[in-house]
């Protein structure tokens, strides 16, 4: 059985005992606990954890700032923890690459399961399941090696936005609700997702479409969803 790595990053020394001895009884024991931002971007590039759990408020640089920079070179599951309980704070973890937010207080037990399904996940994601790829116009999806491509140039993407890239591929053409695509990329009830589908769409339309304003391939359907379509018509 692998051994994951789990990097916690908390300027609370209480927290990061709390959620390493929380870790350990479900069985994680390889955890790396780190106190300020910019050492968690150091260490992630050294030690490439499996999946990080990351405070907002920190003593340096704040978890978003963290978060993007991570995502330059890594795109490990990233669990959010804040005091912040605003709405806008919650899409915004998202916006930067995010893929779950809790708020404190916390149960310690809660975040285990929650690190549990995100690696299921992530380990979903790469188990060599399909070997094709999904081409629509200038776009290959490489469903095995989780990599978007364009003019034989990757695209970096989050492994949020490749979920929700690849499920729309599997269905071009066809409308897709917010609430359908939330519940099959994101796994959980629909309830309250119009504003996490509208972020990762956003995002990545900033990344395959040529004008993200006037986008040719994800395509809104007022009122009903998103479509994912061949802007050459093949």
């Amino acid at each position: 059985m692998k051994e994951f790595k789990i990097m916690l990053v908390d300027d609370e020394p209480d927290i990061l005992d709390l959620l390493e001895k929380a870790l350990n009884i479900e069985g994680f024991s390889n955890v790396t606990k780190i106190k300020d931002g910019r050492s968690a971007v150091s260490i992630c590039r050294e030690i490439q954890p499996d999946i990080i759990i990351l405070d907002i408020m920190l003593p340096d640089i704040d978890g978003y700032e963290v978060c993007k920079q991570i995502r330059e070179f890594s795109h490990c599951p990233v669990l959010f923890l804040s005091s912040r309980n605003d709405e806008l704070d919650k899409i915004l973890g998202l916006a930067v690459g995010g893929d779950d937010y809790v708020t404190k207080p916390f149960s310690p037990r809660e975040i285990a399961y929650r690190v549990k399904a995100q690696l299921r996940r992530a380990e979903y994601r790469q188990a060599p399941v399909q070997t094709f790829s999904i081409k629509i116009g200038e776009l290959v999806i490489d469903t095995e090696g989780c990599r978007v491509m364009r003019k034989d140039k990757e695209i970096g993407i989050t492994a949020r936005e490749f979920e929700l890239l690849r499920y729309l591929a599997e269905n071009p053409g066809r409308v897709i609700s917010r609430e359908r695509l939330y519940e099959a990329v994101w796994g959980e009830d629909s309830f309250g997702c119009d504003n996490t589908i509208m972020v990762h769409i956003r995002h990545l339309r900033e990344k395959i479409e040529e004008n993200p304003a006037e986008p040719d391939y994800i395509i809104t359907m007022k009122g009903l969803g998103y479509k994912l379509v061949d802007p050459y018509g093949k």
